[in-house]
């Protein structure tokens, strides 16, 4: 196998574990990480003590606070950062010479939605307003079921690496392609994005399903099936409505495989912020979505689906979808019925 110059552009639990699998694949991989103590404790101590404790990590694998040594000299550039930040990360590293030629391949593991005055748009388009114009068309999105504590582990994990550029995509799936890893190509960039966006609201859903049918004698598992399979619908409607191109993106692992591992898994945060609604009662500390999101630090983890509800919210409203389950949680993060009345309500869908 090729081997590799890799940088990955944050140090977060995912992008950590598709570090660790480049670098235990052959790969030279250098991570960047905005807080000392992460890089001094994946240099010094082989963990990430901070985003991914628990898992040791290869002795290779190097991290740096200097963001220009990441990037510099690199045949792939991976993109980790938080969508909020995702953009601000990328003009600090412009003027890199191989960033500014387009010689570097760049991927994206950023999930979500990015805000502007004219509403919230997709990752990419969002990079490629950023990046020189040789990047339009050309940047790679990598997703799939793939949390990162099983990538981190090695365990079997299926991703898709969608691209306009078909070349550029098999060249992210050959690069990926390690032990731990199993990469297909898609040309549906839109597509992919969407449903690694948006399976996070669904999965909050789920979450508080579940907890509420562990004292109920009206839901169960099949209850939750009929969710899962409504929710995957409302997920295919908002990615046609903003421009999927492939149906089969929907009913691969990047949309009912996403979704499944999303909403099942005792990994999901989102699951785990769903559960907590009902549990713990969270959301009783915020005012609405808006000051949820503005103190998202405070819940002591990042549940991703909160964040994207708002938009989905939005898109819904622009394109006049009707997103029942994906409005149900708007209604509940923003504090307007209480969440065992939406249940109720969404037997209905």
């Amino acid at each position: 196998m090729k081997t590799s110059k890799v940088g990955i552009l944050g140090a977060g639990a995912w992008g950590t574990a598709v570090a660790q699998a480049l670098a235990r694949g052959g790969h030279d991989v250098v991570i960047w990480a905005m807080e000392q103590d992460v890089t001094d404790s994946i240099n010094n101590c082989h963990e990430n003590k901070r985003y991914l404790p628990g898992f040791t990590l290869s002795k290779e694998l190097r991290a740096s606070t200097d963001i220009e040594e990441v990037a510099s000299d690199r045949e792939f550039l991976i993109l980790g950062s938080p969508s909020l930040y995702l953009a601000s990360t990328i003009k600090k590293i412009l003027h890199v010479p191989s960033i500014a030629d387009g010689s570097t391949c760049i991927g994206v593991l950023t999930k979500g939605f990015v805000p502007s005055d004219d509403g919230p748009h997709l990752i990419l388009e969002t990079l490629e307003q950023v990046l020189p114009p040789s990047y339009k068309g050309n940047l790679v999105y990598v997703a799939g079921p793939s949390h990162a504590e099983e990538v981190a582990m090695g365990k079997l994990t299926g991703l898709i690496a969608a691209s306009e550029n078909p070349k550029n995509s098999i060249r992210f799936r050959e690069l990926l392609r390690v032990p731990g890893l199993m990469v297909y190509s898609s040309l549906d960039v839109v597509g992919v994005q969407i449903c690694a966006a948006a399976k996070n609201v669904i999965a909050v859903v789920y979450g508080s399903l579940d907890a509420i049918a562990e004292n109920s004698t009206l839901f169960g598992d099949n209850t939750e099936s009929l969710l899962l399979a409504a929710g995957l619908n409302e997920i295919q409607t908002l990615g046609f409505a903003m421009g999927a191109t492939h149906a089969e993106t929907f009913t691969s692992i990047s949309g009912v495989g996403d979704l499944d591992v999303t909403c099942r898994s005792k990994f999901g945060r989102n699951r785990r912020f769903g559960h907590d609604i009902i549990n713990t009662d969270i959301l009783t500390k915020f005012k609405d979505l808006d000051d949820l999101i503005a103190h998202i630090g405070e819940i002591g983890y990042l549940p991703e689906g909160a964040v994207a509800c708002k938009y989905v919210h939005a898109i819904a409203e622009k394109h006049n979808l009707k997103l029942p389950i994906c409005n149900a949680l708007y209604r509940i993060l923003n504090k307007e019925i209480e969440p065992e009345d939406v249940m109720l309500e969404l037997l209905s869908f």
